[in-house]
């Protein structure tokens, strides 16, 4: 089974993102240079687990970060995976081959004020057709928390602004209804009469268009956000997911039901969702210490001071 093979289920069988497409193809890229310069093994299907190990010892020692080691990992144990399905091998030699653990980070968000700002920073008369575009791109990842991927591939038809709700399909090809407030269907009508102005004769499925009149891509979609938010924060990071983020912690804050906002974001697991409560608890625990007024001076009495004077 060849490499186009496998690049052609995850990009139509699996519905992975291109971007995903992409790294999982230069990580089976690199493992096979890396089976072939160490070990003389062009074909692999005769890979053993020890080359697997090897590889993943030679990726430590070359000060890999462990999110881009467990990527690679899982790129070649998807790989194995297939091979095996599709009867291309008997044995699959990634088998309990362990994975790094991730240190548990806080995600990094906006505040609301910040995304107050952010939203501010646009003209009331919407009559700019690129600025309209860029205020429902930024709307629609911080009001719905979709993925990028979610977001460059939805359609018009997915859309029903009478309801209030779209369908999207995320990952594992899973699809799902994402609802949406009054504002975003003003924005949407007002960007769809200014796409039509610009591009009257085009017919494209896409909803979000470039100046070209291109569909957006993942690029195009991180520059756009991370130059809106560089003008209003201070976050760490400035990104599309941040956004996603966002708009799970701002719910959660806000006392939205985990349950709800796992449904939301698409998480398959719970435990995906957790560490939004996570963030809240951090963050009421800020507040507490920064606004009790006892909260710093309360502590055990001295022995010396429950002697008796």
């Amino acid at each position: 089974m060849n490499r186009a093979t496998f690049l052609n289920y995850l990009r139509n069988e699996r519905r992975y993102s291109e971007h995903t497409v992409t790294a999982y193809g230069k990580d089976l890229e690199q493992f096979t240079v890396y089976c072939r310069n160490y070990f003389g093994e062009n074909d692999l299907g005769k890979v053993k687990r020890e080359m697997i190990r090897s590889w993943q010892a030679h990726l430590l020692e070359a000060e890999y970060g462990a999110a881009s080691i467990r990527r690679k990992l899982a790129s070649i144990k998807a790989y194995y995976r297939l091979r095996r399905e599709r009867g291309f091998q008997v044995d699959n030699p990634t088998l309990n081959i362990p994975t790094p653990k991730l240190p548990r980070r806080l995600p990094v968000t906006v505040t609301s004020k910040e995304i107050e700002h952010l939203f501010r920073s646009f003209p009331v008369e919407r009559t700019d057709f690129s600025l309209v575009r860029d205020e429902l791109t930024l709307g629609l990842l911080y009001q719905t928390g979709i993925r990028r991927a979610e977001l460059i591939g939805l359609t018009r038809s997915a859309i029903e602004l009478d309801t209030r709700q779209f369908r999207v399909v995320g990952k594992g090809n899973k699809e799902r209804i994402v609802p949406f407030g009054p504002g975003l269907v003003e924005l949407i009508e007002d960007y769809e009469s200014l796409r039509s102005q610009r591009f009257p004769e085009l017919v494209t499925p896409e909803l979000l268009l470039t100046d070209a009149g291109k569909p957006l891509y993942p690029k195009w979609v991180y520059n756009c956000v991370n130059r809106y938010l560089i003008g209003v924060s201070k976050a760490e990071r400035k990104s599309p997911h941040v956004l996603r983020h966002s708009f799970a912690t701002h719910l959660s804050d806000g006392g939205a039901d985990l349950n709800a906002i796992k449904g939301l974001l698409g998480h398959s697991s719970l435990a995906a969702t957790q560490i939004y409560t996570h963030g809240s608890v951090a963050r009421l625990k800020d507040v507490y210490r920064r606004a009790h007024p006892a909260a710093e001076r309360i502590s055990r009495p001295r022995p010396e001071d429950t002697k008796d004077k």
